[in-house]
């Protein structure tokens, strides 16, 4: 009896196909970003361009209530996330992501700011050397409330030299930060 050789088999078809442990991370990767595209806010998901079946399924997805029916209802994002292009998607995630990473480095720094102009006077003499337009004189007496409430006891202190010195200080670090993101900006265009 003639023996039947298997049949050729390319390896190259088999190399170019992707395993299937491959499409299910894929799949759940997909799902996951639906998930992070569900947890913007509303003006920044109106403003992505993205299939309608897909922004359907989204909003669908933020009024299910069920465990098991936000469960069912997220694979369903992520089929639809199949259809759409991932990539525009994934960058407006991760702008909003990095839009609000920025936004706690610069409440950090407002009140790492505060604590130092509270804390010596060297800093007082930083601050006008890179903020010379800010009111100093305002300044200078925001500093005194809030060093007198923070050589006040516990229980008499008020925290209002605090929160006014920390009013005082974060638009002018924002503007900063503004200035250093065009900056930014510029640099990467050329």
């Amino acid at each position: 009896m003639p023996r039947h050789a298997p049949p050729e088999t390319d390896d190259t078809d088999l190399d170019a196909r992707p395993s299937k442990t491959r499409m299910k991370q894929e799949a759940h990767e997909l799902q996951t970003l639906g998930r992070e595209l569900s947890e913007l806010p509303e003006d920044r998901l109106a403003a992505i361009e993205m299939p309608d079946a897909l922004r359907e399924a989204i909003v669908t997805f933020r009024r299910t209530k069920s465990h098991e029916g936000r469960r069912r209802q997220l694979q369903y994002v992520g089929k639809q996330m199949r259809a759409a292009d991932a990539a525009p998607l994934r960058e407006a995630v991760d702008a909003y992501k990095l839009g609000s990473a920025k936004d706690t480095l610069r409440l950090h720094e407002t009140e790492r700011w505060r604590d130092e102009l509270v804390a010596n006077d060297e800093a007082l003499t930083r601050w006008t050397q890179e903020f010379p337009q800010s009111d100093l004189q305002r300044l200078r007496s925001l500093i005194r409330s809030a060093r007198k409430d923070a050589a006040a006891a516990p229980e008499q202190r008020s925290g209002r030299g605090y929160r006014e010195l920390f009013q005082f200080i974060k638009p002018w670090l924002a503007e900063a930060g503004a200035h250093a993101d065009e900056e930014g900006d510029d640099d990467g265009d050329e």
